[in-house]
């Protein structure tokens, strides 16, 4: 059974996907929160780790260098609900493999995983919304400002509670992102 790390919130999704890649080869250990990683890293090391971006008290995106500091050969991927081409970019960047999106495809994750044969991606051939662009420019100020919505509110011109209504909201799933 090949080790893997499930670090994600939402208890049935975790238990549900636990259970999937547990029939798929996989020694699952799932844990809920950021505090709880260590202790899982002290029981073994894994050899993959799939992470939830938006975690209830952290971001994903702070447990990508811990996780390779303990195995720089793991295949770390980020998960989420939430997608938008800054945070997937800002993952990569600090070391994540890939970086997917819900609702799941478990064909894309497991070639993710390096256990399937890759799927073709499909780009398609209409550019994005105009919605889609305003979510995607909304995360890119907000990375930038490493997360700080007063900050990211000033930037870009607009009040505070008007950003985190937005924010708020899922982002745009249309057939014309490239994301979704």
């Amino acid at each position: 059974m090949k080790p893997l790390l499930l670090i994600e919130d939402d208890p049935y999704f975790s238990r549900t996907l636990s259970r999937v890649l547990t029939r798929e080869g996989f020694c699952v250990t799932v844990v809920a929160n950021a505090d709880a990683m260590p202790q899982a890293l002290e029981q073994g090391v894994p050899d993959y780790a799939i992470v939830d971006l938006k975690l209830e008290d952290s971001s994903g995106l702070d447990l990508i260098e811990p996780l390779r500091q303990a195995n720089a050969q793991m295949r770390i991927l980020i998960l989420t609900g939430y997608a938008s081409i800054a945070t997937t970019v800002e993952a990569i960047k600090r070391g994540a493999d890939d970086y997917l999106t819900k609702p799941l495809d478990m064909k894309l994750l497991l070639a993710a995983l390096g256990e399937a044969p890759p799927t073709e991606v499909k780009i398609p051939d209409e550019p994005m919304s105009l919605r889609r662009l305003e979510w995607e420019h909304i995360q890119r100020v907000l990375n930038e400002n490493d997360g700080n919505i007063t900050a990211a509110a000033r930037a870009l011109g607009m009040h505070r509670r008007t950003l985190q209504r937005r924010l708020a909201k899922r982002p745009v799933r249309e057939s014309d992102s490239l994301l979704s």
